[in-house]
């Protein structure tokens, strides 16, 4: 190969090789264009270090020709070799050094500890009246883990495609339309298959109903020509690159809006402390899964729909960050007074059609117990603190699978809800092929109460029985409807020293109980009479439990009711005042 000889062409020559060399390092690492990138500063080191070794190779450079030359000797030939012909490359590479060197330094927290501290802030909230009670219509009863199972499975609905596509795995937590789901693109097969469908796109996402546990393929009329399965420019990351070469992203999350178009969020990331410290959400692009189309929007103008812009992996970070240096840096290694870190885990909450995360708040000890909880809005980054002290998420964990230890479920990450006012963990419990078999819920403040049952109004309502057993709540405070109607059926039965009376209405199958002792009402109830009951909202029962009493045109007795023994009940009628009393 005839190499050029003067040394303008030297350099040139040396520059085309940089250049080509530094696009396909470029085309395939994407780093952004951006002092605050440590990508950036790799990027260029390692084109810096591409054009010296062009240099060497396009002089014809000979270390240590002459006879008996040693390694030393060899070192200073190279020495000089470079500072004369490369001297611009090399205080280029001195410069970023030191640039480098000193942006980490005034990022270190040891320096900045006020900055990082004021990274979240962090309101106190009110869990009863902040987080309502959710109704068991709306409790999403899957983690991450089971939804991509069921939406892997449900793949098997492409039957004309399903060679062709593939499950992604990659699915994001939204509201969609006031319900919790799971959405996931799917993603081509292999190479070949990528090859032979691209022109038309992916023609597919999958949706996973977080409540009822469906799963349900979505074909769409035009396909998704981005996502992280396309190799080449219409790779998601490498689109979103080339629009905004300066800029810094956190890995996209697929989305739906309310009218079912794919989306994806790519968060705008940006350093705040120094160089490269104080990571934080800027902004965010929204690009157009189908055709492309990229737009910017600052974090106050993301729109609504918009549920994943701050991760949780973000928020944790951060408060870890407020919570650890609350005192300063050096109570955060040697004092630690007021120290607490997030735990070891998180979940999501849906909350006024966004999409909260919730994490636990512990001592800088990692014991066995929680402070409170952290709740914080992923679309504006709103956090606030909740005081509950209480069991770790770990720790409720391991007491509901003590409880369904024969059956061999295991429990997954807990759900932070609220029962009766009662900060409450939910957890669904799944056999060995992740289906959610059974569900459980543990009192926060007192983990040995854990009420299990197989749906989720029946372990509500157990639940909330227990809460009554042990005086923390009434059972008036278990979730009720109405039901009203003449009266069709009337029997009764004593058990554990109390009358009950089961009362089934016309048009109905569902006897509903009442206890004497907290319903007069239900002595001198007739066949016929018109009554409206408010009772406990149940499941797959031929019984409810009913609380309140109402008879039209009829008042309760005036003398007391005594609760009579089995002994002394003798016929389907109570006691009257001159019958003996127990």
């Amino acid at each position: 190969m005839h190499l050029p000889s003067s040394r303008f062409g030297q350099i040139l020559l040396s520059l085309l090789i940089t250049a080509l060399v530094g696009l396909g390092v470029f085309y395939v690492t994407l780093p952004a264009l951006n002092l605050h990138s440590s990508d950036f500063y790799s990027f260029v080191i390692t084109l810096c270090v591409v054009y010296l070794l062009c240099t060497l190779v396009t002089s014809g450079f000979r270390a240590g020709q002459g006879a008996g030359a040693g390694r030393g000797e060899q070192f200073r030939e190279y020495l000089g070799f470079l500072k004369k012909q490369c001297l611009p490359v090399l205080v280029l590479l001195a410069l970023l050094a030191l640039v480098a060197l000193v942006g980490l330094v005034i990022s270190l927290p040891i320096f900045r500890a006020s900055a990082y501290r004021d990274l979240l802030t962090v309101g106190d909230g009110d869990f009863a009246s902040d987080i309502a009670e959710i109704s068991f219509s709306e409790i999403p009863t899957l983690d991450r883990a089971s939804a991509e199972y069921l939406g892997d499975r449900q793949m098997g609905t492409l039957s004309d495609m399903v060679s062709q596509f593939e499950y992604s795995n990659d699915s994001t937590q939204i509201n969609y339309q006031g319900r919790p789901v799971r959405v996931a693109p799917i993603a081509y097969a292999d190479l070949i298959k990528w090859f032979t469908n691209h022109s038309e796109g992916l023609p597919a996402y999958v949706v996973v109903d977080m409540v009822t546990q469906e799963a349900q393929v979505v074909r769409l009329s035009e396909g998704m020509k981005y996502s992280f399965s396309e190799p080449l420019n219409r790779n998601i990351q490498r689109h979103l690159r080339f629009q905004y070469p300066t800029y810094m992203f956190d890995e996209p999350q697929f989305e739906i809006d309310e009218e079912g178009q794919p989306w994806w969020i790519a968060p705008r990331v940006v350093k705040t402390i120094g160089l490269f410290g104080g990571t934080d959400i800027q902004g965010a692009v929204l690009c157009n899964a189908i055709t492309g189309e990229c737009q910017y929007y600052d974090i106050a103008e993301v729109p609504t729909w918009v549920d994943n812009v701050y991760t949780a992996g973000l928020v944790m970070e951060q408060y870890d960050y407020h919570g650890t240096l609350v005192n300063g840096f050096l109570n955060s290694v040697l004092g630690q007074r007021d120290v607490t870190v997030t735990t070891d885990g998180y979940n999501y909450i849906a909350l006024n059609d966004d999409v909260y995360v919730y994490t636990g708040i512990t001592s800088a000890n990692a014991d066995q117990s929680n402070l409170g909880f952290l709740l914080s809005n992923q679309r504006t980054k709103q956090t606030k603190f909740y005081s509950a002290p209480g069991a770790t998420e770990r720790a409720a964990q391991a007491s509901a699978e003590g409880v369904v230890q024969d059956l061999g479920y295991k429990a997954t990450f807990p759900l932070l809800m609220n029962v009766a006012g009662e900060p409450t963990y939910f957890i669904p419990l799944q056999d060995n092929t992740l289906l959610v078999k059974s569900y459980a819920m543990v009192n926060v403040a007192q983990y040995q109460i854990v009420a299990t049952a197989n749906t989720v109004s029946q372990c509500e309502q157990e639940y909330i029985r227990m809460l009554s057993e042990k005086g923390i709540t009434q059972a008036e405070d278990l979730p009720q409807t109405e039901a009203s109607g003449p009266v069709a059926e009337i029997r009764s039965a004593v058990l554990e020293g109390n009358t009950y009376y089961f009362v089934r209405l016309e048009g109905e199958e569902v006897f509903y109980s009442l206890s004497a002792a907290q319903n007069p009402l239900a002595v001198i109830l007739n066949v016929g009479d018109t009554v409206t009951i408010q009772h406990a909202v149940g499941e797959e029962s031929s019984i409810l439990e009913g609380y309140t009493l109402t008879v039209q045109g009829k008042a309760a007795p005036q003398a007391p009711l005594v609760s009579e023994t089995p002994e002394e009940q003798t016929q389907d009628t109570p006691p009257t005042d001159s019958q003996p009393q127990g």
